[in-house]
Order: structure tokens, then C-alpha cells, then sequence
């Protein structure tokens, strides 16, 4: 198929290495500069202010600067829909360039400027880039790609997070950057991937949807499916468009106020709400947290603690790759379920093992932590981005992404503040995320039609049925006539 689609495959990369990666990057990379970073901060203080900190304030500092990159992801969900109805995603995704660019400046100068304020704006500026990547990029691909390849695209989006979660890890170890003398260069290294993606995304075509639906170019629109798909019959995905555009061509895009209101779309809402909730309260996070007491209590020895953590990022990302070769056959709704199933039964076994203080569990638990790490690569991670393109037409598509995200930012900052309190209650608090798992796979199970190889339209008519609806007209008029009638209320 990548042979057959390589621009699609080439724009796949291009825009994962320079978006989502960028997120996965900045989640995993704080953990081995810490030290340094915060000797930084005693540095400045003393020679600035001649302050000397007290422990508490040297944790709050460094809890703001680790937790300013999710205000920067708000404010980066929150614009990135509007400007890429406006601007287009390809634009929308080279103006984002520059802020990662800007933010990695910043931190290769911190050290040398003596400046952990340097820091935080690099941060910040990170957390808007990757709250306008979660929405745009997963907006651009699954716009660019055939039907027949939208399933495996929505794993992409996972995969290259998954990536740059291990390349933070990886990139972090003394024997590459996570050095006193090299750990700004750590910090500022996706700068250098997004200039890659500032220089290769010139030659890529803008969003064939965007183009028909949203500027009502159907030459340009051919044009840019001509030069995605090569000379491919790609006579089928036009006339859906039109479809489309025939069906909603009195609707505007809709803002995200409008979007909670329209009672037309609340199951497709209420879903992406739920997943994009779950995924970060599967505490997945509090799985990694542990790792190390459990691998420390089976005998690794404690410098070698940051090598076997490489070993968890590289099985999620190892894992998310494999979903390749499964999604196609098993479907998205159903791999959702399955991951959070078998997270949920993970987690149980999980709590037990660490409590039971026996001189053979902690094997059991190094086990049961991979094992849920596969999990939650295989449904979480592989599906939950790019749902809001699959689930929604064109005129909710941008505010839909511009909830789920913002969603995820704030749930993410919301388990950041929360979770120091929650490791208090020690392995207790996997029964706390057990329960998010749990809803959540019951709601995808009873609630939620298979999406696979279907367009927002006939999704919509899977959702009607499931939720007892009465017989419906064509799905397409139907469709189109409730969001004009609700509209025009307004």
C-alpha cells in the first residue's frame, strides 16, 4: 500500500515527525535533565537574587515548569481549530513550525543566558505546538488519505507519539545527551525536527477536503488528489465529497459552542469526550511511575534503571506498529474495547502483585506492566487520535478536534496536579484508573458502532440505529436537513 500511496505515506511522515512526535517528545524528555535543570534554577537564584531556595519552592518551580507545557497545549487545541478552518491545515501546520522552533531556541540558550525562565517559555511554546498538532495533523491525514488506508493512518498518528516518547528516553541517557554539558541540546532537539518539516512541507498539497468542502476549489481539489494518489481512480472519493457538499452546502463551519449544543451529533460528541478523557485517566502514567519500584525490587541494579525503562517505551511503540497488521481485520471500536478490557483485568492483577510483598511478584509484576503497556498501545494509543476525523463531517470537524484535544490537555494537567496525592494511597490508586478503564470499555462496547471504512455520514446512521431511532429517510438527506433545521434556529 506505501508503494502504491508513497506522496500520502511521505506526507504521513513528514507531518508525524514534525507533530505528533513532538508530544510524545516533550512528555518523556524532562525526566533526565531534571537535575540538572533544577541546579539551574539554585544557580540563577543565588547569583540573581542572592536567594538561596528552600526544597518546597525548588519543587514548585520545577512542577510549573513541567506542567505549563499542558496551558501551552490548551491554548494550542483551542486556536488550532479555527485557524485551520480558515487558514487550511497545511498552513495551519507551517505557522505551528515556527513556534516549536521559537521554543527550541529558547532552550539551547537557557544555560548559556543562566535563565530557567528561558525554560518555561520553551515550554510553553512546546505545549502550543503540540496542542495544534493533536488537532491538526490527525485532521490533515486522515483528509489526504483513501478510505481503503484510514484505518492504518489513524495508527501512524499513535505510532509517531509513541516514538517520540522513546526517543525522550533513548536521546536522555548519559551516553548521549542527558549530560551536564549536552542536556540543552536535549531539550531543544525537536526544534530540529520541525525545521525538517518546515522545509519538506512546502512540496506537499493542501487537504483535498478542505479545498472542495471548505473553499469550493474542485479543480485545486483534483489537482492535489492527483498528486496524493498518483493516477488512481479517485472518481468514488470525489463524488462523496460532493455528496457532501451537496448535502451541507447551507452550513457553515460550526464553532465548538455550537457544536455541544447540536443535538444531531451528541453520541459522536459524547464519544470522543469519553475516549479522549480515558486515555489519560487509564493510568497508564501511574504505570510508568511504578515501573521503576518494580523493577528495582526484581534486582535490577539502580544505574541501570534508565536502560529497562527504554524497554517500556520501546514496547509501546514496538506494539502501536504491530496494530499495522491488525486494525484492518478486527476494526477500531473493537480494538478500543479489547485495550481498555484488557487494561482493566491488568490493572487488578497489577495491585495485587504489588501488594502482596512476596520475594517472586515482583517477576509477576514487571509482567503485568508490559503486558498493560501493550494494551493501551493496542486501543488507546493506536485509535483515540484520530476519531473526531472519523466520526464528524467537515462543518464540526474543526471544533470536534478542538474539544477532544482540549479534553486531553486539561484531564492531563488535571492528573499531573492530582497524581502526587494519588501515590499516597500506593498501589491502591491502579483502582482508581480501573475504573476509568472499565466505563469506558463497557461505553465502546454498548454504545459505539464499528467506524471502519465508513464515511461521518453513514456512522451517523450506525449510531441512529444502535440508539433506537425510528426508520430514517436516506442518510445523507436526513443528515443535512437536521443541521440546516438546527441552524436556522439559530
Amino acid at each position: 500500500k506505501s508503494v502504491a500511496y508513497p506522496v500520502v505515506f511521505a506526507a504521513i511522515f513528514v507531518c508525524g515527525i514534525g507533530g505528533t512526535f513532538h508530544y510524545g517528545y516533550s512528555v518523556s524528555v524532562m525526566t533526565s535533565p531534571s537535575v540538572f535543570i533544577k541546579e539551574l534554577v539554585k544557580q540563577t537564584c543565588v547569583q540573581r537574587y542572592g536567594l538561596s531556595l528552600e526544597p518546597w519552592q525548588l519543587s514548585l518551580i520545577w512542577s510549573f515548569t513541567v506542567s505549563i507545557f499542558c496551558i501551552g497545549g490548551l491554548l494550542g487545541s483551542l486556536t488550532a481549530g479555527s485557524l485551520a478552518s480558515k487558514f487550511g491545515r497545511k498552513r495551519c501546520l507551517l505557522l505551528n513550525t515556527f513556534v516549536a522552533i521559537l521554543g527550541s531556541v529558547l532552550m539551547l540558550l537557557s544555560k548559556t543566558a543562566m535563565s530557567f525562565e528561558m525554560i518555561m517559555a520553551g515550554r510553553f511554546f512546546f505545549g502550543i505546538n503540540s496542542g495544534a498538532s493533536l488537532a491538526v495533523y490527525p485532521m490533515y491525514v486522515m483528509e489526504i488519505a483513501p478510505r481503503k488506508l484510514k484505518g492504518i493512518v489513524g495508527v501512524f498518528i499513535g505510532s509517531f507519539m509513541s516514538l517520540g516518547k522513546f526517543s525522550g528516553q533513548l536521546l536522555g541517557i548519559s551516553e548521549l545527551l542527558g549530560t551536564e554539558k549536552l542536556w540543552p541540546w536535549l531539550l531543544g532537539f525537536i526544534g530540529f525536527t520541525g525545521l525538517f518539516q518546515l522545509i519538506t512541507l512546502f512540496f506537499l498539497p493542501e487537504s483535498p477536503s478542505f479545498l472542495l468542502l471548505d473553499r469550493g476549489d474542485q479543480r485545486t481539489c483534483e489537482k492535489a488528489l492527483k498528486q496524493l494518489w498518483g493516477n488512481k481512480d479517485y472518481s468514488r472519493e470525489i463524488e462523496e465529497m460532493l455528496e457532501e457538499k451537496a448535502a451541507l452546502q447551507s452550513v457553515r463551519s460550526y464553532s465548538v459552542l455550537e457544536l455541544i449544543q447540536n443535538k444531531t451529533i451528541r453520541w459522536q460528541l459524547i464519544t470522543v469526550a469519553v475516549t479522549f478523557t480515558s486515555v489519560q485517566l487509564c493510568g497508564i502514567n501511574a504505570v510508568y511511575f511504578y515501573s521503576f519500584d518494580v523493577f528495582r525490587a526484581a534486582g535490577i541494579p539502580e544505574e541501570k534503571l534508565p536502560y529497562t525503562a527504554l524497554g517500556t517505551g520501546l514496547c509501546e511503540f514496538s506494539t502501536v506498529v504491530s496494530c499495522f497488521m491488525i486494525i484492518n481485520r478486527t476494526g477500531k471500536t473493537a480494538l478500543l474495547f479489547r485495550g481498555y478490557a484488557g487494561m482493566s483485568v491488568t490493572l487488578v492483577f497489577l495491585t495485587i502483585t504489588l501488594y502482596l510483598q512476596v520475594s517472586w511478584m515482583p517477576y509477576c509484576s514487571m509482567v503485568l506492566i508490559f503486558l498493560c503497556i501493550v494494551f493501551f498501545a493496542i486501543g488507546p494509543v493506536g485509535v483515540t487520535p484520530s476519531l473526531p476525523g472519523e466520526l464528524f463531517a467537515q462543518p464540526f470537524r474543526s471544533a470536534a478536534y478542538t474539544i477532544s484535544c482540549s479534553l486531553n490537555w486539561l484531564v492531563l494537567f488535571v492528573v499531573g496536579m492530582v497524581f502526587p496525592i494519588l501515590v499516597k494511597l500506593d498501589y491502591f490508586c491502579f483502582l482508581i484508573f480501573l475504573f476509568s478503564c472499565f466505563i469506558c470499555g463497557l461505553y465502546m462496547k454498548f454504545n459505539v458502532p464499528e467506524i471502519k471504512n465508513k464515511t461521518p455520514l453513514e456512522i451517523a446512521a450506525e449510531f441512529d440505529k444502535m440508539h433506537c431511532k425510528p426508520k430514517r429517510e436516506d442518510v445523507t438527506e436526513k443528515y443535512a436537513n437536521r443541521i440546516i433545521s438546527y441552524e436556522t434556529k439559530l
